[in-house]
């Protein structure tokens, strides 16, 4: 049996997605979650680069698919299931962001950066490990997430579907509307935007790399005078 996070990782074949929406309009419960469950986790990627916030994000993808399902019959296959349902989930983001602040259009956001404190949730972080270390890597990954966060909504939405979901130039074309040539262009300069932020970050931050302190610092002390008094 699939489970959900196996079908995160892989886009369903076109032959699956036809079955799956053509159960779906039949009132295939089943069918529901299989689509929900395999576009989850980039549905809430794509709406948290541009809202900015956990919750907002939860919204935007929960009224994506009340708007997609309500909207099945449309679905013509031209497009992916997936390109369709980002559409419309950036469709939907982008229309509650303008809401907030005033219109601005994609091409202005490439030249302007904004600040938040806000975390955007990368996956694979082992917490299995001592609590220095774990320590170290969650201020590593909010280093990371606020550098993300601080691109330009154009940047992050490459940035993410690019290097987070690892999707291929084509395919991030697709999903955003644009052609590959900007999907390179705009790749690069959230790259660059990137380096400089965690340049200028890390470069105070290396003075405290390396800590040996608290827990560990005790137990080599102790350690060591312990085999002194035994010597």
């Amino acid at each position: 049996m699939t489970t959900p996070n196996a079908l995160n990782e892989a886009a369903l074949p076109a032959a699956t997605e036809r079955s799956l929406v053509a159960r779906a309009l039949g009132g295939d419960a089943q069918a529901f979650r299989i689509i929900i469950e395999s576009h989850n986790r980039r549905l809430f990627r794509l709406a948290r680069t541009v809202m900015k916030d956990d919750s907002e994000a939860e919204d935007v993808v929960q009224e994506t698919y009340l708007r997609a399902f309500a909207n099945l019959s449309t679905f013509r296959g031209e497009a992916s299931l997936a390109t369709w349902l980002t559409r419309i989930a950036l469709n939907e983001a982008l229309g509650r962001k303008h809401k907030q602040r005033p219109v601005v259009t994609l091409d202005t956001l490439e030249v302007m950066q904004k600040t938040s404190g806000q975390i955007i949730p990368f996956p694979n972080m082992n917490t299995d490990i001592d609590p220095e270390r774990s320590a170290a890597q969650g201020e590593i990954r909010k280093l990371l997430e606020r550098a993300v966060d601080a691109l330009p909504e154009a940047f992050r939405l490459v940035f993410v579907l690019r290097d987070v979901e690892e999707m291929s130039i084509e395919d991030t074309a697709s999903h955003l509307g644009i052609r590959p040539e900007t999907v390179k262009t705009r790749l690069h300069r959230a790259r660059k935007l990137l380096r400089q932020s965690l340049d200028g970050q890390l470069a105070s931050t290396l003075k405290d790399a390396f800590p040996f302190g608290g827990n560990r610092c005790a137990r080599l002390t102790e350690t060591v005078l312990k085999r002194l008094t035994q010597a």
